[in-house]
């Protein structure tokens, strides 16, 4: 059986941890940060969220060997 490719674009935004959850960061931090209201800032201060139940399987597709 040949070896599965992961998904390159998957594994630059998305990580396992311990337990198997998959973790992601959040969006609108990167730049352009003094256009942006306070709010919106803290809102996206979060580095290490998880990524939404519905999602974790298609992730878990595109990531065979928990990159």
């Amino acid at each position: 059986m040949p070896k599965l490719k992961t998904n390159q674009a998957a594994k630059k935004r998305y990580s396992y941890t311990a337990t198997g959850k998959v973790k992601r960061t959040k969006a609108n931090r990167r730049h352009r940060l003094a256009t942006k209201t306070k709010r919106q800032k803290t809102n996206g201060k979060i580095m290490n969220a998880y990524a939404d139940k519905t999602c974790e399987s298609g992730i878990k597709k595109l990531l065979p060997y928990g990159n």
